[in-house]
């Protein structure tokens, strides 16, 4: 009896699903997914300095930004510094889980093949 499968019908493509379904597609864009990942090593970082570290303009940040918040995964706060305006990022609670599956779903996808297939 052959045991062969037909493509994408062997036992192993029908346990799970590819890690791909874990993808964040709001994240694929470049830049919100390079600030998402900045934001996610500290608790919160100033407009100007994610900016420069980003290396965009302030336009692009902001739209991008505003995008994020408007999707809940990002938190903008606006405040002074002296007499000085300044502007906070922060990623909410739903934008760390939003990023840790994202960064997960990419982890697993790398991992290619298993040696058994």
């Amino acid at each position: 009896m052959d045991q062969r499968f037909p493509r994408g019908a062997s036992p192993a493509a029908k346990a799970a699903p590819h890690p791909r379904v874990g993808l964040n597609e709001f994240l694929s864009h470049p830049i919100r997914l390079s600030l998402v990942a900045a934001l996610a090593s500290v608790e919160e970082a100033d407009f100007a300095s994610l900016r420069d570290f980003l290396q965009i303009s302030d336009s692009a940040l902001s739209r991008r930004a505003s995008q994020l918040e408007e999707a809940k995964l990002v938190t903008i706060r606006k405040g002074y510094v002296g007499k000085r305006p300044r502007t906070w990022l922060s990623l909410t609670p739903a934008g760390r889980e939003a990023w840790t599956s994202h960064l997960a779903a990419i982890k697993a996808i790398a991992k290619g093949l298993p040696p058994s297939v």
